[in-house]
């Protein structure tokens, strides 16, 4: 198999040996494989524009500013980026049903893990919530990424059997398990119905931590212990011995962890199993302590014989604090650079990262925005996203964009002028240069005279643009007529670029002031370019034809001859007496005798 490397795919083509190593007629077919096949994705690139608005607007945060005023900023645009991967996420849901089923439901399913690993980064780095509120944050987090939660909710709530409580994703196991209960039990007895109201007391008096209230997190942890002995008794007292599934659920109360799991299926996840765990254990778990928890869990959870995903280990390093696991873990997992990249920025502007560098020079996050922006510089209108990012990369970004924006392929002329205005904002004066040459070969070959000499005064190019002069003269010697009098007449101060420029241009003036019976003026300025040694050899005979209507005019049209320094005056006389005796001689040899 032999390959070729591209910026942004590799190209690979079949090839046939024989076994004495000498080659065999290969294949045909060139293959094109693309290493980042989401930025050919319509509703991906969706979010790729948005969240490009979103990382610009991050990187005008002031750096003077106090982290305490900065973080309720961070924790917005965190969530931004988290909208802006649902709304994607749900529109590829709502196309799912045509033929790109299979391809829609795969990228579904990868932008569901990548929010629910960001909505956990948001919990734990970015928001950075203390005891009692991390387990709110946390039940939040899970309640966004149970599917089937609030369905669940909803079947228990209609219910005209189930009783009415608090509910959270948390409580949904034994939910479900209250409502299996009831269906099976039927009409129920009056001795039952008193136990179902025991129950219904105890999940009412459950407590939950309000962060925004006066009771402080020891006040609520003494009523919660309060509470969790009141059930302990309950079990303790058979209270519930009689129903196996009132009893059930009291164990579930308890956070007993056989009871939970056995329950598993309802759960679906070991990390749902987590936060299931912690809110009815310990509902005021510091930050520091969830790594034993988490690794706990996931141990438990999981069965023995099975071997953890990708996704497993990326939440079980967040809940380690692990940053850079996570990132190095995420980078090797997703198919593009798009998260780790916007994730990795905005954790280093919340100071996560401060005390991590590449040992080849560049920081963390400048290499997943580089590798980020080079993959964006393939797509034929994405590359231009890609020049905000590299433009914020301090130590190599200029360097990547100079290399990659002359890859950019110049289909027309409004691309053209898009990437030289950005590489004229930039002081890119070689790239400026290199983009000029090339459109003013391309315009040449064409033979449009206007656009390459256009391009060639842009790129400051005194070679070609002296070039394309001679061209323009070798057409009007030609046709007797200037092309492209509008780009001529209004040279300006372009037309110093060359001597043969500045001929071009002055020529073409003096055409205008003969035109318009101008005549003296115009014969000054024919005698100036006759004798300022700038006209083209091959184009002297035309400037001496150009002068005899004016040798011959009534009135002497070289009178500013006599102002000129004596012995200046006698070489211009002798140039203009040799003129007029060749001029002369011209008209007579032409002369046909009758």
């Amino acid at each position: 198999m032999g390959f070729a490397w591209g910026p942004g795919d590799i190209l690979v083509y079949e090839t046939l040996y024989k076994a004495s190593g000498a080659s065999g007629s290969g294949c045909s077919f060139i293959h094109e494989i693309r290493k980042d096949e989401d930025i050919y994705s319509p509703i991906l690139r969706k979010l790729f524009n948005e969240s490009h608005h979103i990382f610009v607007g991050l990187q005008t945060i002031r750096e003077e500013l106090p982290s305490k005023s900065k973080k309720p900023q961070f924790v917005s645009i965190s969530k931004n980026y988290r909208s802006v991967i649902r709304a994607c996420m749900e529109e590829l849901q709502q196309v799912a049903g045509n033929t790109l089923a299979t391809q829609c439901g795969n990228q579904v399913s990868i932008l569901l893990a990548i929010e629910l690993i960001w909505n956990l980064c948001e919990v734990l780095f970015i928001d950075a919530a203390p005891a009692g509120s991390l387990l709110l944050h946390l039940l939040d987090w899970v309640r966004l990424h149970k599917a089937d939660v609030d369905e669940r909710a909803r079947e228990v709530l209609q219910s005209e059997t189930c009783y009415i409580f608090k509910i959270t994703s948390a409580l949904l196991v034994f939910c479900i398990c209250f409502r299996q209960m009831l269906v099976k039990q039927g009409t129920l007895q009056p001795a039952a119905r008193s136990m179902y109201k025991q129950m219904d007391t105890l999940l009412s008096k459950m407590p939950f931590y309000n962060p925004g209230g006066t009771q402080t997190l020891t006040e609520f942890d003494v009523k919660w212990r309060h509470w969790h002995e009141e059930v302990d008794r309950c079990l303790q007292d058979n209270s519930f011995a009689s129903n196996r599934h009132l009893e059930v659920i009291c164990k579930i109360l308890l956070g007993d962890e056989d009871t939970l799991l056995d329950h598993k299926e309802l759960l679906g996840t070991w990390y749902h199993f987590l936060v299931t765990r912690l809110l009815f254990c310990h509902p005021t778990v510091k930050p520091t302590e969830l790594h034993y928890y988490a690794q706990s869990c996931m141990t438990m959870f999981l069965d023995s014989r099975s071997v953890s995903e990708p996704l497993d280990n990326i939440l079980l390093a967040a809940f380690e604090f692990d940053i850079h696991q996570v990132i190095k873990e995420c980078s090797i997992a997703l198919n593009n650079w798009w998260f780790v990249a916007h994730l990795t920025d905005l954790l280093d502007h919340c100071k996560l990262l401060q005390s991590h560098n590449l040992h080849f020079g560049s920081n963390l996050r400048e290499f997943l925005l580089l590798e980020y922006a080079s993959g964006l510089f393939t797509h034929h209108s994405l590359w231009q996203l890609a020049v905000d990012y590299f433009d914020h990369c301090p130590e190599f970004g200029r360097v990547y964009l100079e290399l990659q924006i002359e890859r950019v392929p110049l289909e027309t002329e409004r691309k053209a002028l898009k990437v030289l205005r950005i590489c004229e904002q930039r002081q890119m004066s070689e790239q400026v240069r290199s983009i000029c040459k090339i459109m003013a070969m391309r315009a040449l070959r064409n033979n449009r005279l206007g656009s390459a000499l256009s391009w060639s005064i842009r790129a400051k190019d005194a070679a070609f643009a002296t070039l394309i002069s001679e061209r323009f003269l070798q057409d009007y010697c030609a046709k007797g007529t200037f092309s492209d009098l509008d780009l001529i007449d209004n040279l300006g101060p372009a037309m110093l670029l060359s001597d043969r420029l500045t001929f071009l241009g002055k020529y073409r003036e003096f055409h205008k002031l003969y035109g318009e019976k101008r005549f003296r003026e115009a014969a000054k300025l024919l005698l100036s370019l006759m004798t300022a040694k700038i006209a083209p050899q091959s184009f002297w005979m035309t400037l001496l034809t150009d002068a005899l209507p004016l040798l011959e005019q009534k009135e002497v049209m070289f009178l500013s001859l006599q102002e000129e320094d004596v012995e200046v005056t006698k070489v211009e006389l002798l140039r203009l007496a040799l003129a007029r005796n060749l001029a002369q001689a011209i008209v007579k040899e032409g002369t046909v005798e009758t």
